[in-house]
């Protein structure tokens, strides 16, 4: 895999940037030069490098006028690199960003929107792929992958304690607690450890009962609300009622090793696919369920979609517009989720080789939400994750515990720090 040649030095920031500067044509040659900052989003190393090889010569081969390169970042300070990238006008022409990256940087005016390059098969997106990667109207990503979560369950452990009907909402959870329980066993194998993103534990939760993190003008918290005090109420109610594993104020949702691999608890409410193999590689394919988002007031699954994006400063746009409409074409995209273990973000994709098990979590693809998107979520999910391990432990009830967390996100808001 080629990589950039040169490394230049953003003095303001004192971060080294990686890469020369994008665009232009390359030594001696009358080729447009377009590069792409890509992440290991295939797990494999041998297998991730030999896709995007292929992707490279393949395109070129279509494009001789194109000299493309990809350079593999890794997912460690991306975020840092990125904006030193933007804010020196180097380093890449495209680059993979998720929903809660994009809003900054198209705000301070350093994207270029990229509604052209979809306008054609726009019916053939997810429609809430796109919707995450808008922003004031206009789309600065193109959607070249799309992942998602869904409940996953041990059949045996529900059928021991005569429960017939797998829960699918949150009510008939709450209600099937008491009966797993009494074969000392927790329905729901929950992670309260802070570390683990909320975005897989407590939020997934707060939305299906209709919450929002953010008020409508970004300027305050809105969590502490009724749809926040019942949800967070409706994990201690579960507690009570042993339907919480006993360490979940500090359990991570680690699979092997964990309660649900061992028999403890039952289901786990925003796991992943690769999850899924996990849990069937230690109780049998057999034994795992998958559903749908548990319902409350209504269905929501935590997942996102991997966004191309363009650097407004890219001086080769048309060479890059090719090569996005290339890596987010049917045949390249059924590829790459097949490749990543990820989904497409296109309803006109079939993945070679999916397994009946990603078939199951392919449903939950239409409900699919990025999370609440603003500058400061992720240091406010912090703040909140404190709280809510706090009230696990029992040392805060749901209101104090979420009235504590919006006092401290209400004046990092109001900081700008």
């Amino acid at each position: 895999m080629r990589k950039l040649a040169a490394a230049g030095l953003a003095a303001a920031l004192g971060i080294v940037l990686a890469g020369c500067g994008s665009g232009g044509s390359g030594s001696g040659s009358d080729k447009s030069t377009v590069t792409l900052w890509m992440y290991p989003v295939i797990g494999d190393q041998a297998k991730s490098q030999a896709f995007w090889a292929k992707v490279e010569k393949d395109f070129e081969a279509k494009n001789t006028s194109v000299d493309l390169k990809i350079d593999m970042q890794p997912w460690e300070g991306r975020q840092e690199k990125v904006t030193t990238a933007l804010a020196a006008k180097k380093g890449f022409d495209l680059v993979v960003l998720g929903p809660d990256q994009i809003p900054q940087y198209a705000q301070q005016g350093t994207l270029e929107p990229v509604d052209d390059i979809i306008a054609a098969e726009k019916a053939s997106y997810l429609p809430n792929s796109l919707a995450a990667l808008t922003v004031d109207g206009k789309l600065y990503g193109v959607p070249v992958y799309q992942t998602i979560t869904a409940p996953i369950y041990n059949k045996k452990l529900f059928a021991d304690a005569g429960v017939t009907e797998i829960p699918d909402t949150l009510a008939e959870l709450k209600e099937a607690a008491p009966k797993l329980a009494a074969n000392k066993v927790a329905v729901l194998d929950y992670p309260g450890k802070p570390e683990v993103s909320l975005n897989q534990s407590f939020y997934p939760i707060f939305w299906a009962n209709g919450g929002s993190i953010f008020a409508a003008d970004g300027k305050t918290v809105a969590f502490n609300g009724p749809e926040g005090v019942e949800s967070l109420q409706f994990l201690l109610d579960l507690k009570a009622a042993g339907g919480l594993p006993e360490n979940t104020a500090s359990k991570g949702n680690d699979i092997e090793g964990g309660a649900l691999a061992g028999g403890q608890s039952a289901m786990y409410h925003a796991a992943t696919a690769l999850q899924a193999v996990q849990l069937g590689k230690v109780i049998g394919d057999e034994n795992v369920g998958i559903g749908l988002p548990l319902e409350g007031r209504k269905r929501v699954a935590f997942g996102i979609p991997g966004g191309l994006v363009m650097a407004k400063h890219s001086e080769n746009k048309e060479a890059a517009k090719k090569f996005a409409a290339y890596l987010s074409s049917p045949a390249v995209a059924a590829d790459l989720a097949k490749e990543s273990g990820f989904f497409s973000a296109r309803t006109d994709v079939t993945i070679p080789g999916q397994t009946p098990a990603a078939a199951e979590f392919a449903k939950s693809l239409e409900f699919a939400f990025p999370g609440d998107t603003h500058p400061k979520a992720r240091q406010v999910m912090g703040i909140v994750a404190a709280h809510l391990q706090a009230a696990l432990l029992g040392k805060e009830d749901a209101k104090t515990a979420l009235d504590g967390a919006a006092q401290e996100a209400n004046t990092l808001l109001a900081s700008g720090g």
